[in-house]
């Protein structure tokens, strides 16, 4: 089982911005921070559970995605190392999950009962560091969701690839990038067959638009 991080690493991840030492420490031990780890495939949250605990993903990528019992997968988003996940759930732990969370390699995870930080509201210094962070790692989330419903909203293949890549591209600032995603789970993301998106890139890449190689990619000027 890998230890909690220590302040100076804490430090470096959003959550904990603009925070000492000492409001590190008793933010967790108020939150009950504790580890786990995770193997490749593992569910670590599922959809139809309830959570109190949000998770820092330490180790690992997860995506979040949403299956179907006709076994369709639409992933929503991935979560890199030092993001957080299911922070939403657990300030509305009432609500029900919609979505896994789920292990793309071995994973470990700082679990944080970010349900006591609204129902034991003592008006710390630190509860409120963290609770302006959660704000704008919300908003940010917000922006990437919606980011996501424009790019998935063209009904063609061609449309959904270039409305991903352009949003990739103006995040990165540049022209060549690399993304995520495997073929499977770039299809998953922008709501296509796995064999729709190749052979649409392979067009693409003919026409001149875009080259690439694995999950490097590069927009080429008209």
């Amino acid at each position: 089982m890998m230890k909690i991080p220590d302040t100076e690493y804490m430090k470096t991840i959003r959550l904990f911005q603009d925070m000492t030492d000492g409001e590190i420490r008793e933010a967790l031990k108020c939150l009950n921070a504790h580890t786990k780890a995770y193997d490749k495939n593992e569910i670590i949250l599922h959809a139809g559970s309830n959570t109190y605990e949000l998770g820092l993903l330490l180790q690992g990528k997860a995506t979040v995605e949403t299956n179907d019992m006709w076994g369709n997968r639409t992933i929503l988003t991935m979560v890199e190392k030092d993001e957080l996940f299911a922070e939403t759930y657990a300030i509305r732990f009432d609500q029900t999950m919609i979505v896994d969370v789920r292990c793309d390699e071995p994973c470990t995870v700082l679990f944080l009962r970010a349900a006591d930080l609204i129902r034991c509201y003592a008006n710390r210094l630190w509860e409120n560091k963290m609770i302006r962070n959660l704000l704008m790692i919300s908003a940010r989330k917000n922006l990437h969701l919606s980011g996501r419903a424009f790019q998935t909203s063209s009904k063609s293949a061609r449309g959904r690839i270039m409305a991903y890549l352009n949003a990739v591209a103006l995040r990165t600032k540049a022209m060549t990038f690399e993304i995520p995603f495997d073929r499977q789970q770039m299809a998953d993301y922008l709501n296509l067959e796995r064999t729709a998106l190749s052979k649409e890139l392979g067009r693409m890449k003919k026409d001149g638009i875009i080259d690439y190689h694995k999950n490097t990619f590069r927009l080429m000027k008209p």
